[in-house]
C-alpha cells in the first residue's frame, strides 16, 4: 500500500470488510483526520485563506458586521459567531474593526480541529469553543461569518451511467482509492431537466451544508441577526465534478493520501440559498467578492494603508483573474433587519 498514513489505512480497512463507501463518507473521514492533526495554513501549509493573505478582508467584514448591528439596534446584545475559524486571523481583524465603532460582542467560534482551536486561542483568549452548532447561543441575535466553510463539508456525488443515476463510492483496489459507481438506482434523486444528461455526467449535492445553513437561518429567524457566507463556487445549480485536492499549494489526486491534504468541492449558492426558503429569512446576494469588497471600500482602505505589498493584496483578494469572481458572498438577515452593506 504506497499511501500510509492513518486515515488511509482506516479507509482502506473499513472498504475491505464492507465494501466500497460513499463518497460523502471518505470525504468526511479524509477531512477529519487532516484538520484534526495539522495548521494547513499559510506559506508552510498547503493553501491560503483571504484572512491570510490581508487584514483588510476581516477588518472589512467586521466594520459589515458592526454597520448591520448598529442600524439594527443590536449591538448591545448580538454575540459574533464564526464557523472553521483557523487560527483565528479574520475574527481578530474583524473585532478590532468593530470595536472601533463600539461594538464589542462575545464571540464564539465553531471548530473541530484541537489543533486550530489552540492556534485561535491565542488571538482570541476570551472566546468560547464549540465543536457543533448546536450549543450556540439560543436567546440572543448571532452575528456569524463562514469562509470557506461550506467547500470542506461532504458532498455526495450521482453518476449517469448506461443503466441510469447511481451514488459516486469510492473502492480500494489494494493499492490505491477509486471511485466507483454503486449498484442502486436513484433516478428519483435528479431533477427533471437533469435527468436526461450524457452518460458521465456528475451532479453533487451537499446535505450537510444545507443542513447547517437551514440551522443557522432558522436561529437567525427567531434569535435576530445575520450570517455571512463567503466561499468559492456558483450562483446557479450546474452539474460538473468540483471534487479537489490540494496538497502543499497545488491541486493533487483527491483519491491519493486521503487525510494528508484539503479536499473541497466549490459551494452551490442556489442550493443554500433553496435550503433557507422555508425559514422566513431574508437571502441577499451571492455577490462576487470582488464586488462586495469594493463595495465596503476595499480600495480605499487599501490607499490608506499605503505600500506595494497593499495593492497586491488588493489584487489578490479582488481582481476577476485571482478571488475576485470565482469566491461569491452571500447573506442571510433577520426579518425586520436592513439590508446589509455590499448587495445591490
Amino acid at each position: 500500500m504506497p499511501e500510509t498514513g492513518a486515515a488511509t489505512a482506516r479507509l482502506a480497512r473499513l472498504i475491505e470488510r464492507f465494501g466500497s463507501i460513499p463518497l460523502s463518507l471518505f470525504m468526511a473521514e479524509a477531512n477529519g483526520h487532516y484538520y484534526a492533526t495539522r495548521d494547513p495554513l499559510g506559506v508552510d501549509g498547503d493553501f491560503t485563506t483571504a484572512p491570510e493573505i490581508s487584514q483588510m478582508f476581516g477588518e472589512l467584514i467586521g466594520l459589515w458586521a458592526a454597520d448591520l448591528c448598529l442600524r439594527a439596534g443590536a449591538a448591545p446584545s448580538a454575540h459574533w459567531v464564526e464557523l472553521g475559524p483557523g487560527r483565528g486571523t479574520l475574527s481578530a481583524d474583524a473585532l478590532r474593526a468593530m470595536a472601533s465603532f463600539g461594538v464589542t460582542p462575545p464571540v464564539h467560534l465553531v471548530e473541530t480541529s484541537p489543533v486550530l482551536r489552540d492556534l485561535a486561542a491565542v488571538r482570541l483568549p476570551d472566546a468560547r469553543f464549540h465543536t457543533e452548532i448546536a450549543t450556540l447561543p439560543d436567546d440572543v441575535p448571532l452575528i456569524g461569518i463562514a469562509n470557506e466553510f461550506f467547500d470542506a463539508l461532504p458532498i455526495r456525488q450521482l453518476v449517469r451511467t448506461e443503466g441510469g443515476w447511481r451514488e459516486r463510492q469510492v473502492a480500494f483496489t489494494g493499492e490505491r482509492f477509486v471511485p466507483v459507481p454503486g449498484l442502486i438506482p436513484l433516478d428519483s434523486a435528479i431533477r427533471d431537466d437533469w435527468r436526461d444528461e450524457p452518460v458521465g455526467t456528475i451532479i453533487e449535492q451537499a446535505p450537510a451544508g444545507t443542513a447547517i445553513i437551514a440551522d443557522l437561518a432558522q436561529r437567525i429567524a427567531t434569535q435576530g441577526g445575520a450570517l455571512l457566507v463567503i466561499d468559492y463556487g456558483y450562483t446557479a445549480s450546474q452539474p460538473g465534478d468540483t471534487l479537489q485536492a490540494i496538497s502543499r499549494h497545488d491541486f493533487a489526486d483527491p483519491f491519493t493520501a486521503p487525510g494528508e491534504q484539503d479536499l473541497t468541492a466549490h459551494v452551490d449558492f442556489a442550493a443554500l440559498a433553496a435550503a433557507v426558503a422555508d425559514e422566513c429569512v431574508r437571502v441577499h446576494g451571492p455577490a462576487e467578492q470582488g464586488a462586495f469588497l469594493r463595495a465596503l471600500g476595499i480600495e480605499a482602505r487599501a490607499t490608506a494603508l499605503g505600500g506595494a505589498a497593499m495593492a497586491d493584496q488588493l489584487t489578490r483578494l479582488t481582481d476577476a483573474e485571482a478571488m475576485g469572481s470565482l469566491f461569491k458572498a452571500m447573506a442571510l438577515t433577520a426579518p425586520g433587519w436592513p439590508l446589509p452593506e455590499g448587495f445591490a
